[in-house]
């Protein structure tokens, strides 16, 4: 099956610059738009996704025969499918975000000063944003989605394996968006800038407010290395559970198997599996039994190789290793503190579970792991907007600064403080 061209549209009809330039516009009627103008804005939006379903998933065909016919792995393919199921999903969230509250304009703080100034303090949008990131089409009507409401304008690079998807999603965005009266410039590709087009986005400072960079380790290492824009940096998932001496089998056996194999490719899927010398004669033997029966391929240190032969020798890249597949690396450990070492040492700071009955034990991983998300008795597949109930994501950040975690509106906005006066002046 041949690639096509597109018909000329919107994003073919104006150069780079003009782009930036368009989307900085847009940005300033996004600012003041009514909360009801952006929610019916998401209401076509979410129709035009079912509407236009057979085309894209058209689209999304070309991308995938290319992806198999250029070795893409398969965890990486599946993240680039998209089919009638996925397409109603991502449209039931687009209208999931219609029911959240607006941020914009939200008192964080204020007071009145002693000298009679009102000073407030209001969430106000970062005006335009740039996202890049690599197979994965959804991400086109997430971010698209979450930045409209937040009053934000968003320009895309969804890589060359997307590019026949993002392009349709995105003349779908753009054809809703003027059917609700928004101007289309709010959302943009520049896919057809290829590499280039990445290179120059990073370094757009002045025309693009921060940038959203979202994939591999070496993606995002390389747009944080190299932009002028402020970027929210979202991390690779090296994601681990620690089983604990007191964790209770059948939790163990069902947690870290749903964790693992419930979906492959992606960010907050198990990678390492830590589990306590006093737990493993009881647990390790059902936890693993279960990986099997799914097709997992453990990678195993000699402690657990004694214990279960059917697990092929780890090696110091299995500890750092994102599989994106049905690989798991595996690790006896002694105690609570050799865990906490491990997880230290080989940890994105994504997300961190913890499996135990001993309360002590789990206060002190939630108070020391240093990670975005850190959890008790729960599968690490949670970390995730929607599932926090922010309709969508736009990643998970792992830094520090602003925002960490799933990022949702909130985390689209920044602040300006409002100073209101009846001729006040400084002594």
């Amino acid at each position: 099956m041949a690639v096509t061209t597109a018909p000329a549209t919107f994003a073919d009809q104006i150069g780079f610059d003009e782009k930036l330039k368009a989307a900085r516009a847009a940005s300033r009627v996004l600012a003041t738009l009514p909360s009801e103008r952006k929610d019916a804005a998401l209401r076509a939006i979410a129709d035009r996704i079912v509407e236009d379903s057979a085309r894209i998933i058209e689209a999304n065909a070309l991308d995938l025969e290319a992806a198999r016919d250029n070795g893409l792995s398969t965890g990486l393919q599946d993240r680039l499918r998209l089919d009638e199921a996925r397409l109603s999903a991502l449209a039931a969230a687009v209208i999931d975000i219609t029911a959240l509250v607006d941020p914009v304009g939200e008192s964080i703080r204020g007071r009145t000063l002693p000298n009679g100034l009102k000073i407030n303090q209001v969430r106000v949008p970062f005006g335009v944003v740039g996202a890049i990131y690599e197979a994965r089409p959804n991400v086109t009507i997430d971010i698209a989605s979450l930045a409209l409401k937040s009053g934000n304008a968003v320009i895309l690079r969804g890589g060359s394996a997307a590019e026949n998807s993002n392009r349709v999603l995105v003349e779908s965005i753009q054809a809703a968006l003027v059917s609700a009266g928004v101007p289309a410039e709010a959302v943009q590709t520049i896919d057809e800038f290829g590499r280039e087009g990445a290179r120059r986005l990073m370094q757009a400072r002045g025309y693009v407010d921060v940038l959203i960079p979202r994939g591999s380790a070496e993606l995002i290492n390389t747009v944080v290395a190299e932009s002028k824009v402020p970027v929210i940096e979202t991390g690779a998932g090296v994601v681990h559970i620690f089983i604990d001496e007191t964790a209770d089998a059948d939790l163990a056996a069902e947690v870290v198997h749903n964790a693992k194999v419930q979906r492959v490719s992606v960010c907050n899927a198990l990678e390492t599996l830590l589990i306590h010398r006093g737990a493993a004669d009881r647990v390790l033997g059902p936890v693993l039994d279960a990986l099997r029966a799914s097709g997992v391929t453990m990678h195993a240190d000699s402690a657990t190789r004694l214990l279960y032969a059917d697990s092929v020798d780890a090696t110091e890249d299995d500890w750092r290793a994102e599989y994106y597949s049905l690989d798991l690396a595996v690790k006896i450990v002694d105690s609570l503190d050799e865990a906490l070492e491990h997880i230290q040492t080989y940890s994105t700071h994504h997300t961190e579970s913890i499996l135990t009955q001993d309360f002590t034990n789990a206060e002190r991983f939630l108070a020391e792991v240093d990670s975005a998300v850190v959890m008790v008795n729960a599968s690490t597949r949670f970390t995730d907007g929607g599932e926090f109930g922010f309709g969508a994501e736009v990643g998970i950040s792992t830094q520090k600064l602003h925002a960490r975690g799933p990022m949702g509106l909130q985390e689209l906005t920044s602040t300006k403080w409002l100073v209101r006066g009846t001729g006040q002046t400084r002594g």
